[in-house]
């Protein structure tokens, strides 16, 4: 155990890295919560992950690669629920399976895809450089002013469908924009943090907040609370206990998650 590592600024741009996904990605997780839509965000991690090995083998940026096909999948699940309405979420299985045989073939069969594939999967926020901080900053910055435009449009398409369809408009071009946002904030998490980590941060803390948020506004406010906690501790306990990151943090948000269950469970709510 070193507790000075706590206070190292060798690990200040990694921390400040990690906490713009920590807030960003519950943000957009309880958007995906209201649209029952969270599966979506494992299939845009896995393809991220499986365009940065593939990047990779063709000597690209890994960053690059995980955008566009972040971005390649997020356009094929709206094209393909457009042409098959009522699969349930036919869409985000296909794009799970494929990004996940593609990064298997790679990381068996080349020998440097294996040891990126492992830090893609369980997280290399320690490692992470100034480039990862600016790239993630100005994409949360796009985020939540593209956000301040979608969120009535979103919320509208949720609660009142037939709003677009009387007024002879289609809600489709905001969830295509949504999902591109969900897919890019993936892409870029899944090289900090992981891809089972950034999903642990999208799906979580809107999972407990949608249990005991008292409206809109304060579910959004205690996802970001529960993330931004789970985040501070998991960062510091690896540190402190020389673990991997991605692993502490997916387990303090599940032990999070079910600790909120039982609770709710206990007090009788429905």
């Amino acid at each position: 155990m070193n507790a000075d590592l706590l206070f190292d600024p060798l690990f200040a741009e990694p921390f400040i890295t990690g906490l713009v996904f920590a807030i960003l990605l519950p943000l957009l997780g309880c958007y995906l919560r209201l649209r029952d839509e969270w599966l979506a965000a494992l299939a845009f991690a896995q393809t991220a992950a499986a365009g940065s090995l593939l990047a990779m083998l063709f000597g690209l940026p890994l960053a690059l690669g995980g955008l566009a096909a972040a971005g390649l999948a997020a356009t094929l699940k709206h094209a393909f629920e457009g042409a098959t309405r009522g699969t349930q979420g036919a869409a985000y299985a296909m794009l799970l399976l494929l990004g996940w045989g593609i990064s298997v073939l790679l990381v068996a069969n080349l020998p440097l895809a294996e040891r990126m594939g492992h830090a893609l999967f369980d997280g290399q926020l320690y490692f992470t450089e100034r480039s990862h901080l600016v790239s993630a900053g100005g994409f949360a910055l796009l985020s939540f002013f593209t956000l301040r435009w979608l969120s009535r449009r979103l919320l509208l398409a949720h609660f009142f469908p037939d709003f677009f369809r009387a007024r002879g408009l289609s809600e489709r071009r905001a969830h295509f924009v949504f999902d591109l946002l969900v897919a890019g904030a993936l892409a870029l998490a899944t090289m900090s943090v992981g891809v089972m980590g950034a999903f642990a941060l999208i799906f979580v803390p809107p999972l407990i907040a949608f249990n005991w948020g008292n409206g809109w506004h304060g579910a959004l406010l205690l996802a970001l609370s529960s993330a931004f906690l789970a985040y501070v501790a998991a960062f510091a306990l690896a540190l402190v206990l020389d673990q991997p990151f991605g692993p502490l943090l997916g387990l303090l948000l599940v032990a999070t998650g079910v600790c909120s269950a039982l609770l709710r469970s206990l007090m009788g709510r429905d």
